[in-house]
């Protein structure tokens, strides 16, 4: 039998929610179930599983067996990611994600960046991803240390009341000025396991706003030009910038689910090997230090290479 005092790390959280992350392995239904039959109390009393845990709770959890689960496997070498954190303090970091690595494991990805970084700093007690970023998006990542901010943050993702700045290289040149584009998405998983995203009046709403940097007219083998963006997410959708950007005709540079074959492949001229999606930046308020605070990382150097070719026309 176990009991676990609850801290202000795990304060404010759904009851049902500690234990699957505390019974690692267990099925949810069987977590359910012994919540429900009462093996699970709350300072010697039944409850609930969507029970909201307190500073000073203590949780009894009866002795249970576990699915043999092998653990991530242990990384070499992680001192780069260190090198990658843009901002850190006593209750988040944001990390400067590279491209190519998922933000966590799963679906055959045995390591991702949260456990690579658990790993690298196993004294600490808490870190959890405020949101997410495709595995072949870089840029600016966010990181909570405490559950308190984990929970401001995602409050201020989901009234909109943070600022995501993302930069693309879209097919064609841009006509225009800034444009709005609202479109609603609905995710759907292919037979395969692989999931995808479109355009539906089903879906939830979703909006971004696209802000013309510059255009490149002069493009081996696409004689449409391409587009240097600034997508302002106004929403946080899977793949929203990539399916926004198709949506309107010109879809991201590098994008092999949702792109141009005949860009993609004129793009390859130029030296790019993946997905020219950057998160710049993100804008929100930190709780703690009662401030407003903007995080930038700069664009990827691959990517920057790209740009420059583009300049000299080669």
């Amino acid at each position: 039998m176990q009991f676990v005092e609850i801290d202000e790390a795990d304060a404010g959280q759904r009851l049902d929610n500690f234990l699957i992350r505390k019974l690692k392995g267990v099925p949810k239904s069987r977590i359910y179930r012994i919540v429900r039959h009462g093996e699970v109390r709350i300072n010697k009393g039944r409850t609930k599983p969507d029970y909201r845990l307190k500073d000073g709770d203590i949780v009894r959890i009866p002795p249970i067996r576990t699915a043999s689960r092998q653990p991530p496997p242990l990384a070499r070498n992680l001192g780069w990611l260190e090198e990658r954190v843009l901002y850190e303090d006593d209750v988040m970091l944001a990390i400067d994600k590279p491209s190519g690595m998922a933000v966590h494991g799963g679906s055959g990805i045995n390591l991702g960046l949260i456990e690579a970084l658990r790993q690298l700093r196993p004294n600490s007690r808490f870190l959890e991803l405020v949101h997410r970023l495709d595995r072949d998006t870089s840029g600016v990542l966010l990181i909570a240390k405490k559950r308190s901010m984990l929970k401001d943050l995602h409050a201020q993702l989901r009234q909109g009341q943070t600022k995501k700045i993302y930069t693309a290289l879209l097919a064609g040149a841009w006509q225009g000025k800034a444009r709005r584009v609202e479109a609603a998405l609905e995710k759907n998983q292919l037979s395969s396991g692989e999931r995808m995203v479109r355009v539906s009046e089903e879906g939830k709403p979703a909006a971004s706003r696209f802000v013309p940097t510059r255009n490149y007219q002069d493009i081996a083998a696409y004689p449409a030009g391409a587009a240097l963006m600034e997508i302002n997410l106004l929403t946080g959708r899977t793949h929203q910038a990539r399916v926004h950007a198709a949506h309107i005709g010109q879809p991201i540079a590098g994008d092999s689910k949702y792109g141009d074959a005949a860009f993609n492949e004129a793009m390859k001229a130029y030296g790019l090997k993946r997905l020219f999606l950057h998160a710049s930046s993100i804008a929100f308020t930190h709780s703690v230090q009662s401030c407003k605070m903007r995080i930038e990382s700069p664009l990827a150097e691959d990517l920057q290479q790209v740009l420059e070719k583009l300049d000299l026309g080669a």
